[in-house]
């Protein structure tokens, strides 16, 4: 029987969901353009590292094609945070916090990417400040999607009990 805190979560885990690119980067065609013009596309070869983890961000990066691996140091340990896959919007926290990298991103094999430059980001919220509103939200249910997976993903030790059976 799935408990009803289990749907629960799910159903966060919904209301958390990405929104697509195109509505995040909605903005009026002065600031759209801007982001258009200046936009890059970049390819990486299996291996390659993207951007390593305290570096200064460079922008905001769409996983256009490939996969790619984000991995981490943390409290002194290498630590896989998981894969980046086409459609993926990466580094919101970087471009929106401290502009610096808060993980290392590696090619797994031959892929494209797309980079929205922090300085087009930046005079595009200078034109449309709502844009930057918009992918602070984006940010919030990023982390809320890490936060309700992490819950959903727990093993939860069970119990042995005196006469031999088992229970969670």
């Amino acid at each position: 029987m799935v408990s009803n805190h289990s749907d629960t979560r799910f159903e966060r885990l919904a209301a958390a969901a990405a929104r697509p690119l195109a509505e995040l980067l909605e903005c009026p065609n002065d600031a759209r353009s801007l982001l258009s013009v200046e936009t890059r596309c970049l390819d990486f070869e299996a291996g390659q590292v993207v951007f390593r983890q305290h570096e200064v961000c460079k922008g905001l990066y769409v996983v256009v094609s490939g996969d790619f691996v984000r991995k981490a140091e943390r409290f002194q340990m290498r630590v896989t945070l998981g894969s980046a896959r086409p459609g993926d919007l990466l580094e919101l926290a970087a471009v929106l916090g401290d502009q610096h990298h808060t993980y290392t991103l590696n090619a797994v094999g031959s892929g494209k990417m797309l980079l929205v430059p922090i300085e087009a980001l930046r005079r595009a919220f200078d034109t449309y400040p709502p844009l930057q509103m918009k992918l602070l939200e984006e940010l919030a249910r990023e982390v809320s999607r890490a936060y309700i997976t992490s819950c959903l993903t727990r093993v939860t030790p069970s119990r042995r009990h005196s006469n031999g059976r088992t229970s969670a």
